[in-house]
């Protein structure tokens, strides 16, 4: 059996990670799960919002599904989702976005695949003061051929991998001619070795209104990772929202899959939560393990749920708990 460390995390976490478990176990995943603990209760408990042994946990397992983590004030990191990202270098964000049947599509059926660059650019924590009185801040974004060549090459691999034929890669090397250009220099050089996926490239401010004009035109997009955060929740917007999208963070040894949105406590515990992010997220960890069939099959039981639309839940427009939506999943595999 494989082994995933399991953190339930904040607010409606523990709701949504046990219907997605429940799920999982009962299609046959046939997975020993590590449980494990961070974010704000983990704090509050133990004064650590990220214990060394959680990070053992992962060290030694290498494959986390993980609720939303509601990060401390004053606890000494930023996000503890970035402090994971960067002490397990996972380079790559991978935010599939896919019309989902039953729900409004307002700009047309969509199915693309972002590849975000997860532990650089301006995300890379590099800030200072630059004068005395505190009224001038500079941040600075640090993007290097490596992690550059890393991020591009797993989207390139990815598309060839599943049949997708064309790659955009999105910057802003007309204003920003070192960072941007040096990310975009390395794509056009990666191209030239798989001259079986179209290559474009978009400037960032164009590809934001391509988006919403004409999504049909994209298929696989990777760029740096302020651009590729902004832009990945525009595509979540497109097919439904946050609530319907999945996430990987993937490096050469670790992966970690969860759900992007917050952990909404003025919800937690009263049964409303939609589990179907992270769910979609633990999708994709059965892909990364191998099991693409079994996640063929969990997607279409909950395709067909959504698109029967009698049961969903609140923020879908319809009444069903956490609960009753898992156990109709459930009930169509």
């Amino acid at each position: 059996m494989t082994s995933v460390v399991f953190i339930s995390g904040d607010g409606i976490g523990p709701e949504i990670t046990r219907s997605v478990r429940s799920i999982l176990n009962h299609a046959g995943a046939n997975l020993t799960w590590v449980e494990a603990s961070a974010g704000l209760a983990t704090f509050e408990a133990c004064g650590d919002p990220l214990p060394e042994e959680t990070l053992e946990k992962i060290r030694e397992h290498k494959v986390v599904l993980k609720g939303p983590l509601t990060t401390p004030v004053g606890a000494g990191f930023r996000s503890i989702n970035v402090k994971l990202r960067q002490l397990f270098d996972l380079y790559s964000n991978i935010r599939p976005a896919v019309s989902i049947p039953g729900l409004k599509n307002p700009c047309g059926l969509v199915d693309l695949v972002i590849f975000r660059e997860n532990t650089q650019g301006l995300y890379s924590g590099i800030e200072h003061w630059i004068d005395n009185t505190q009224t001038i801040a500079q941040s600075v974004a640090v993007v290097s051929k490596e992690a550059s060549q890393n991020i591009i090459t797993a989207a390139f691999e990815y598309a060839r991998n599943r049949g997708r034929k064309k790659i955009t890669l999105v910057h802003k090397a007309n204003i920003l001619k070192l960072t941007s250009g040096l990310f975009l220099d390395v794509g056009k050089q990666i191209s030239k070795n798989y001259p079986d996926i179209v290559f474009e490239d978009l400037i960032v401010d164009n590809m934001a209104m391509q988006m919403v004009m004409n999504p049909q035109r994209f298929d696989v997009i990777v760029t740096t990772n302020l651009f590729g955060d902004i832009l990945s929740d525009l595509a979540s917007g497109l097919v439904g929202g946050l609530g319907m999208t999945g996430s990987a963070n993937i490096g050469r040894t670790y992966a970690m899959f969860e759900a992007v949105h917050g952990s909404a406590p003025d919800i937690a515990g009263q049964g409303k939560a939609n589990p179907t992010a992270l769910l979609f997220s633990s999708l994709l960890m059965l892909e990364y393990l191998g099991k693409d069939d079994l996640a063929k099959r969990i997607r279409a039981a909950v395709l067909d749920v959504l698109a029967k639309g009698s049961v969903k839940t609140a923020d879908l427009g319809g009444t069903a708990s956490t609960e009753a939506y898992t156990d109709a999943i459930i009930a169509n595999l």
